[in-house]
């Protein structure tokens, strides 16, 4: 059965600066019946102030306005962590190990399986829970 917010109270945070990504995305973890807060940059993020509600963040590695990578580690210097999954269109080994050494729960190339992206989102959840 999937996590929902029922279930757990919190919600999967998404920061992806490709619109139609966003929506898909958001469409997908709601009929997962999971709580969504969608972020069209690392600085809507960020103007957020407040990650209690999160379980965990799904975070695009190339945003326009900083990299995903770089946005997980302000958040950890901030004494924010919160289970992340990086997505990417422009999958390469380098992107791999960054992510890979964030200690990031899931790291998927785009385009990714609703099944990957749904399975990684529940872990993710869990390991919050």
């Amino acid at each position: 059965m999937p996590t929902s917010k029922s279930q757990m109270g919190k919600s999967v945070f998404v920061v992806d600066d490709d619109a139609s990504m966003l929506m898909s995305m958001n469409r997908l973890l709601q009929q997962h019946g999971f709580d969504a807060r969608m972020f069209k940059s690392a600085g809507a993020l960020l103007g957020l102030g407040t990650f209690e509600e999160a379980s965990c963040i799904v975070l695009d590695i190339n945003l326009e306005d900083e990299s995903g990578i770089e946005l997980h580690r302000r958040l950890v210097d901030q004494g924010i962590k919160i289970p992340t999954i990086f997505v990417t269109g422009n999958d390469s080994h380098a992107a791999r190990a960054a992510a890979g050494e964030t200690g990031c729960i899931a790291y998927l190339a785009k385009p990714f399986s609703a099944k990957s992206f749904i399975e990684s989102v529940e872990r993710a959840c869990a390991s919050a829970a």
